[in-house]
């Protein structure tokens, strides 16, 4: 795992780059927000392809798990990747709504993720 720190306008952001699955549980989470902290970053970016194929399965409850770790520790993430290949409907619902707040944000692009979470 490697953590690479961006600076958008003064604001430090994480971005986690990897050619693999990362994240599989929460702990695997955990890790990554500790780390990222620790390098003053408070704002992480991932890709999809990071996380274990199950997290976009609402039903496993991973995702829910996962993400709840970010707002209790209170950090923001962005996850890039196509979320048009996902059909399940309750997927896209919940997409739609965390974009809405903000905490957590699913973009298309690093630009994107990195706009969104410098602000």
């Amino acid at each position: 795992m490697k953590i690479t720190i961006h600076k958008q306008y003064e604001t430090p952001i994480a971005e986690l780059q990897s050619d693999t699955i990362e994240i599989n549980n929460v702990q695997d989470a955990l890790d990554l927000m500790g780390n990222s902290n620790y390098s003053g970053a408070r704002k992480i970016i991932i890709n999809q392809q990071h996380l274990i194929p199950d997290f976009f399965d609402l039903k496993t409850g991973i995702a829910g798990e996962i993400l709840q770790k970010f707002s209790t520790y209170n950090m923001q993430l962005a996850i890039v990747g196509d979320f048009s290949v996902f059909s399940s409907r309750s997927l896209k619902d919940f997409i739609y709504e965390s974009n809405k707040i903000g905490r957590i944000i699913f973009v298309a692009t690093i630009e994107d993720a990195l706009q969104k979470l410098s602000k």
